[in-house]
């Protein structure tokens, strides 16, 4: 049964992700993946809450799991990196985006964890 909630939280999350990322990069304009990154940071920072908050194997953190698993995405953050990188005018772009956000989705998931446990 735990696993049903996780699946259809992610369900969810997929379609929270796909509406408040494309929001976000309707207002700060095509140069930069802006939308993935706000939704990847936000969705960190409340998984490091959820894991400090909640107990493992509960429904309330498969919930969580399923619903920010899905709400974030790594392989799109993948390949809009790599789609910087190949424009020439865009690779220092490329790199902020790879090693900043990596960087600050690891901080915002600790202060989460932090502020929670």
């Amino acid at each position: 049964m735990i696993q049903v909630v996780a699946i259809l939280a992610g369900a969810v999350g997929a379609v929270a992700r796909y509406t408040a990322g494309g929001w976000v990069q309707r207002r700060t304009g095509p140069r930069f993946p802006s939308g993935t990154a706000a939704v990847n940071l936000a969705g960190a920072l409340c998984l490091g809450v959820a894991a400090g908050a909640l107990d493992p194997g509960s429904g309330a953190h498969a919930l969580a799991a399923g619903f920010l698993g899905g709400f974030t995405t790594f392989s799109t953050w993948m390949v809009e990196t790599l789609a910087l990188g190949r424009r020439s005018s865009e690779r220092l772009l490329a790199l902020a985006n790879l090693t900043l956000l990596l960087a600050l989705g690891v901080a915002v998931a600790a202060a989460g964890y932090r502020v929670a446990s």
